[in-house]
C-alpha cells in the first residue's frame, strides 16, 4: 500500500491534553483543520485557523450535540476506496472531500461513572458519533489514518516527519488496530454498565471482559509461557494491579499472583489489629495478628519458616522499621503494604532485588464483582466468594461448648482457611496460625500435613510442644469421616470449626464428644480450587 500524504484532518476529541501542540504541528505542516464544538474552540483559541465540521457538512450541529458529524460528507470521506472509478465519481457527483487523518477520543463514559453520576447523565456520556467516526477511519485505513491516543500524538508527528507529511500503511494499519480496540473497550463499558449497574443482572446474555495497557511480563508460570498484565477498563477499586513498586525487579507472573493472594488475605483483616500474611505458591504459610507488627511478623513466619524463605509478605498497616529489620532477615521476594514508611524503605533499599510494593488503602474484601476462569471451550463464570460469619452465625452441635478463646481462635482459623486451596485444614493459636494443610487430595493428608508442620516448627524454635496444642482447627468443608477430625485431635486440637452438612455428621459429632472436643458449624464452606 502507499503513503498517504495528510491533507485534511479532522479533530473532535474530549481529552483535549496535547491537542494545540498537535495541531500547531499539523497546520505548519499546511494541513486543513476541520473539527467540532468544544475541540474548534480549544484550537481557536491556540490561535489556529479552523473550518466548522457544519461548513463541511452544510449542516448545524444539532440537538445538543448529538448530531454533527453523522452525515455523508463526513463518513463519505472517511470510506471512500479512492482507487475506486465509482467512489471517486461519488465523492465529485456530491461534493465531498477526502479526510486524510481523524483524531478521535471518545466521551468521558468511564469517569462519568466512576463519579457516581445519574442516569441520565451516565446516558448522555454514551457517543455515538466518535465511534462510528473512528471505525469508518480503521476500516478505511488504507487511505485514512486514525489516532485515538493523546500518547500516540508524538508517534504521529514523528511519522509525518519521517515519510515527509504522509503516512506509511504499516502505520495505519498499526493505529486502525488500536482504533477498534478503543471502540471495542468503550462498548465493554457500556454493556457492563447496562447489565450490572442499571439493570442488576448477575449473568448478562452475552458476558463482554475487557483489559488495557498490558504490561509485558518476563514469562508465564514457566520460561516457555508468554505473559502480560491487563487492568480494568471501567471503574474499578485498589488491588495488586495498581500498587506502586518502589524498588527490585520487575514483577513476574507468579509474583503478581501470589501477591494477589496475599493481599486478598491481608484485606480480611483490615481496620483491626496488626496482621501479617506469608504466601507461598498462592498459599499462605503463615498468619497472625498481634499486638504489634512485629510481634505479628515473628508469629507468622514461626508457623512455617521453611516454606517463608523466598515468600511474599503482605501487611495491613504501615510498615515500620523494625519489621523490616526483622523481614530482611531472610529472603523474600515481595513485600505489600498499604504505606511504607521512611526507615522500612531504607531498610529495604539494601536488598535491591526485593520487590516493594505500596498498593494504599487495602481492597474490600467483601467486594462485588465476577470471577473467571477459561476452560477448554468456555469460560466458567461465578460471584466471588463473599460468604461472611460472625460468632453469631456459628452452631455449637458438640456436648463441650468452646471458651471463649477458642471461639475467638476458631474464627481466626475459618478466615484464614477460607483463603488455603482445598482442601483446606489450618489450626490456629492465640491470633496465629500453628499448622496449615493445602490442596490435598483427602481432608485427613491435610490434617496430618499441617501438624507435621506444626512439629517441625516446635523443633526449630525448641518449643515444649507443637502450637497445634490447646489450638483450635478450620476445615473448608466438611469433614466427610471422622478420620480428620481424629487427625486434628491427634494434634492437640481442642476446637473444631467446619461447615458440617456431611451424611456422617453424627459420626463426626460423636467422635468429637469422645475425644472431649468442642465443634461448632457455620452452614457454609469455601472450597478454593
Amino acid at each position: 500500500m502507499a503513503q498517504v500524504t495528510i491533507k485534511r484532518a479532522l479533530l473532535s476529541v474530549s481529552d483535549k491534553s496535547g491537542l494545540a501542540e498537535l495541531g500547531q504541528a499539523l497546520a505548519a505542516r499546511g494541513v486543513e483543520l476541520v473539527s467540532t464544538g468544544g475541540t474548534a474552540k480549544a484550537l481557536r483559541d491556540a490561535g489556529l485557523e479552523v473550518k466548522d465540521i457544519s461548513g463541511l457538512t452544510g449542516f448545524p450541529e444539532m440537538m445538543d450535540g448529538r448530531v454533527k458529524t453523522l452525515h455523508p460528507k463526513v463518513h463519505g470521506g472517511l470510506l471512500a476506496v479512492r482507487d475506486d472509478e465509482a467512489h471517486a465519481a461519488a465523492m465529485e457527483e456530491h461534493g465531498i472531500g477526502a479526510i486524510d487523518l481523524v483524531v478521535v477520543n471518545l466521551y468521558p463514559f468511564e469517569a462519568t461513572v466512576a463519579k457516581g453520576a445519574g442516569r441520565p447523565e451516565v446516558i448522555e456520556n454514551i457517543d455515538i458519533g466518535g465511534p462510528s467516526m473512528v471505525r469508518s477511519s480503521a476500516k478505511n485505513h488504507a487511505y485514512v489514518t486514525i489516532v485515538t491516543d493523546p500518547a500516540d500524538y508524538e508517534t504521529l508527528l514523528g511519522e509525518l516527519e519521517s515519510q515527509d507529511g504522509a503516512t506509511s500503511f504499516d502505520f495505519r494499519k498499526k493505529m486502525a488496530a488500536k482504533a477498534f480496540a478503543a471502540t471495542a473497550a468503550y462498548d465493554t463499558m457500556i454493556s457492563q454498565w447496562f447489565a450490572f449497574a442499571d439493570q442488576q443482572e448477575v449473568f448478562p446474555g452475552m458476558l463482554a471482559v475487557n483489559g488495557k495497557a498490558p504490561t509485558v511480563l518476563r514469562y508465564g508460570e514457566n520460561p516457555h509461557q508468554q505473559a502480560a498484565l491487563y487492568t480494568p477498563v471501567g471503574p474499578h477499586g485498589s488491588g495488586i494491579a495498581q500498587a506502586a513498586q518502589l524498588q527490585g525487579k520487575e514483577l513476574s507472573y507468579n509474583n503478581y499472583n501470589d501477591a494477589d493472594a496475599a493481599l486478598e488475605l491481608c484485606a480480611e483483616f483490615k481496620g483491626g489489629d496488626p496482621a501479617v500474611v506469608i504466601v507461598k505458591h498462592a498459599n499462605p504459610c503463615g498468619v497472625a495478628q498481634a499486638g504489634t507488627l512485629l510481634e505479628a511478623w515473628e508469629a507468622a513466619l514461626q508457623c512455617d519458616s521453611v516454606s517463608a524463605f523466598g515468600g511474599i509478605v503482605a501487611v495491613n498497616q504501615e510498615l515500620d522499621g523494625a519489621t523490616a529489620e526483622a523481614i530482611a532477615a531472610i529472603f523474600t521476594e515481595v513485600i505489600v503494604a498499604p504505606s511504607i514508611s521512611a526507615e522500612a524503605r531504607e531498610v529495604f533499599a539494601k536488598k535491591k532485588n526485593l520487590r516493594l510494593l505500596e498498593c494504599g488503602e487495602l481492597p474490600d474484601p467483601r467486594r462485588g464483582g465476577l470471577a473467571v476462569k477459561p476452560i477448554t471451550g468456555g469460560l466458567l463464570v461465578q460471584t466471588r466468594d463473599n460468604g461472611a460469619i460472625t460468632e453469631s452465625d456459628l452452631k455449637v452441635v458438640t456436648e463441650r461448648e468452646p471458651t471463649a478463646q477458642e471461639l475467638k481462635d476458631c474464627l481466626f482459623a475459618w478466615t484464614v482457611a477460607r483463603h488455603v486451596k482445598s482442601n483446606a485444614i489450618v489450626y490456629a493459636r492465640d491470633g496465629a496460625t500453628a499448622g496449615i494443610g493445602a490442596g490435598q487430595m483427602n481432608r485427613r493428608d491435610s490434617s496430618r500435613i499441617a501438624a507435621m508442620k506444626a512439629a517441625e516448627a516446635a523443633e526449630t524454635y525448641e518449643w515444649a510442644e507443637p502450637k497445634t496444642v490447646g489450638s483450635a482447627v478450620a476445615s473448608d468443608a466438611f469433614f466427610p469421616f471422622a478420620d480428620g477430625l481424629l487427625a486434628a485431635a491427634e494434634a492437640g486440637a481442642s476446637a473444631i470449626i467446619q461447615p458440617g452438612g456431611s451424611i456422617r455428621d453424627d459420626e463426626v459429632i460423636e467422635a468429637a464428644n469422645k475425644a472431649g472436643l468442642a465443634m461448632v458449624f457455620t452452614g457454609m464452606r469455601h472450597f478454593r480450587h
